[in-house]
Order: C-alpha cells, then structure tokens, then sequence
C-alpha cells in the first residue's frame, strides 16, 4: 500500500483513466488517493490498534475500487489498457479485500 501510495505523485498521469469522468477535479483525487493509500500502509506498519484500522481501510479502499476493475472488464476500451488486464487484474481485487479484511479481523482479535 505505501508502495501504492507513492505511485500517485510518482506517475499520476497513469491513474487519469480510473477516474470517472463524472468526477470533478481528477487530479485531486489521485492525489487524495495516494495520500489514504499511504497512510493506511503506514498503520500497518504499527503492531497495536492502528494497524486493525489500517486493515479495515484498506478493505474499504478496495471495495470502493472494485466497481472501476469491474467496468473495465465489461468496456471496450478499459482503463488498464487491455482486455487481457481487466480480467487478471479483477480477481486480484477480490484476493486483496479478502487478504485486508482477514487482517482486519485478526488483529480486532488480537487488539
């Protein structure tokens, strides 16, 4: 996720086309984004309440993405440039809000 984060100032201009074009200041929103990615890798990183919220955020972040992955996969032309893409990258949506919730819950057990 820190990872993640930094990409949004490093190449903003590739997150553009996940933006729906409804949305008003885009820029702004990759770059929000990329501020809530990082801060929620970075509560993982912490061994005490802060991270079980840093889990659940993350599964939050994903479910919010997951209709984007699922529209690219039904468009012609989707936003991670291939058809081929769409359909690898959506079950790994899937992977990664099973993977944040079970952190979640693990550490709402452990906290």
């Amino acid at each position: 996720m820190i990872n993640a984060g930094i990409q949004h100032f490093i190449k903003p201009d590739f997150y553009l086309p996940f933006v729906p074009n409804f949305f008003p200041f885009k820029e702004f929103i990759i770059l929000g984004s990329g501020v809530i990615e990082l801060a929620l890798g970075i509560l993982l990183v912490f061994k005490n309440n802060l991270a079980k919220y840093g889990g659940l955020g993350i599964f939050l972040l994903m479910l919010t993405f997951l209709p984007i992955h699922i529209k690219d996969v039904l468009v012609e032309n989707p936003s991670i440039g291939s058809h081929k893409l769409a359909i690898i990258r959506l079950p790994f949506q899937f992977i990664f809000l099973a993977w944040s919730w079970a952190i979640w819950k693990y550490l709402k057990q452990e906290n």
